[in-house]
């Protein structure tokens, strides 16, 4: 079994985990720094206002596109349990 056979499903996997990953990351970041904003202009002290909004934006995104973030996954899996016989020879 050549290195190639092995890192090319590793490789994979981890940029499909990146980009399933990254999206709802990416606004949740963009929430809270929003609210981070928000706060400071407005002298809110509350802890947990940053928490609920970047929760409520990561369901939200998921919630939006997550069927086309996680078919990838779901079809990467499938590939992988058909080509496992071959993989461990």
């Amino acid at each position: 079994m050549g290195g190639s056979t092995l890192f090319a499903p590793i490789f994979e996997a981890l940029s499909i985990f990146l980009v399933a990953i990254g999206i709802p990351l990416g606004a949740a970041i963009i929430g809270g720094l929003l609210i981070g904003i928000l706060q400071t202009a407005t002298q809110i002290q509350d802890q947990t206002l940053p928490q609920s909004v970047k929760l409520f934006v990561v369901i939200a995104v998921y919630a939006a596109v997550g069927g086309s973030l996680l078919y990838p996954l779901s079809e990467f899996t499938e590939t992988l349990f058909r080509d496992f016989p071959k993989m461990v020879r």
